[in-house]
């Protein structure tokens, strides 16, 4: 299953590029470095390696960057004990807004759940915040474009039963993530090629404290937080996430995979605020019914179920599973884990084509994370 490389570009409008490779990619690429494929180093590169540098936690060498993000730098690193290739992110300690420390906290809150990355360390060398995590293979967007933009219903409907799982997981743990979207969800690789991972958690915020489960207060004074294209309507109107906005975020996501766009893609304005307006107009003008048209019912069900739940609701994720679970056996599809990109590699067809989406709908960080996260994982 690992079968290529992909980076694309996340915040850069340089020309991305797919390699074919035998390996993954990492858990966030986000620029291509080089055109080159990412060997397995053999024994001769290992020594090499050895004579250079310290290791990263006493075990993990740098072989080198394949990404680079407002949070800082990725690289493809190794175990020389065992070979085994990892993501490690680096993040500046002089970071205007620094994250890595509220990710790795969060995901020691998430560990052992199915689909969350395994941490397998985090420190702090003289210049630098540390993350070394397991490597990931391509995203929904990667596969998306390398698909022509196009999924099946059943590709489409075996993707949904996990992203569901993963925010209902995510969810039970008093956590909502506040940015879902094709980018932010991984396959994995090798034995875990056909598992869904859920990542990028510097936004989430915790919605209720773990302890009394009293749920955070209704307010309507926020700042967008998340990434305007897939945001929840009451996420445009300011008002305060709760786990109602997450699902309504998915159920986006599941109608740009649907339709191979949104309607409110492609607008033009003349800077950020303008343009996260338009789209604001453009999805609380368009009916649910239109978004859906051509589409099965339980996909204009699903959204118009989001839209209705309350604030401090709590969706009943059984029920949403179920309704696609019942349309999957309807259209008599077999749970089979062949997926587009599956049929595309097994008939060797396929461009490989990451289309760049760092543009202005890129995800809005409300300006008030930072304040937040110090309070949330304490």
């Amino acid at each position: 299953c690992s079968w290529w490389k992909i980076a694309v570009g996340e915040k850069s409008k340089k020309k991305s590029e797919c390699v074919r490779s035998l390996e993954g990619i990492t858990n966030k690429c986000v620029r291509l470095e080089s055109k080159t494929p990412l060997a397995i180093m053999d024994v001769a590169t290992k020594d090499v390696y050895k004579n250079t540098s310290e290791f990263i936690g006493g075990k993990y060498r740098l072989l080198r960057k394949i990404g680079s993000g407002s949070f800082g730098d990725i690289y493809l690193g190794i175990n020389i004990v065992n070979g085994e290739e990892v993501a490690i992110k680096m993040e500046s300690k002089s970071a205007r807004h620094p994250q890595l420390l509220y990710e790795y906290k969060l995901y020691k809150v998430l560990a052992g759940g199915v689909g969350i990355p395994h941490i397998r360390y985090y420190g702090e060398d003289r210049n630098h915040v540390v993350l070394v995590m397991d490597l990931l293979g391509p995203s929904l967007e990667d596969l998306f474009n390398f698909c022509s933009r196009h999924f099946t219903i059943k590709t489409v409907l075996m993707l949904v039963d996990q992203m569901i799982g993963r925010l209902e997981f995510l969810h039970c743990k008093s956590f909502i993530h506040r940015d879902i979207k094709p980018d932010n969800f991984l396959m994995g690789i090798g034995r875990h090629c056909n598992k869904l991972f859920l990542i990028d958690f510097g936004l989430a915020k915790k919605y209720r404290d773990v302890r009394s489960r009293t749920h955070i207060m209704y307010r309507e004074d926020k700042n967008l937080t998340g990434t305007a294209r897939y945001a929840s309507i009451n996420a445009h109107l300011g008002i305060e996430q709760s786990r109602r906005d997450d699902m309504e975020s998915l159920g986006y996501v599941m109608m740009y995979f649907n339709r191979g766009s949104l309607p409110w893609q492609g607008l033009k304005a003349t800077n950020k605020k303008q343009k996260y307006e338009k789209i604001s107009e453009k999805k609380m003008s368009t009916p649910i019914e239109v978004l859906c048209k051509g589409c099965p019912a339980e996909f204009s069900m699903y959204l118009n179920y989001c839209r209705s739940l309350r604030f401090d609701e709590a969706p009943d994720y059984m029920y949403l599973r179920q309704l696609f679970r019942i349309l999957f056996r309807t259209l008599n599809h077999q749970y089979d884990y062949t997926f587009d990109w599956t049929m595309l590699k097994q008939r060797g067809l396929g461009q490989p084509n990451a289309i760049p989406h760092g543009n202005l709908e890129n995800r809005a960080d409300g300006r008030e994370k930072e304040k937040q996260q110090a309070t949330d994982l304490k």
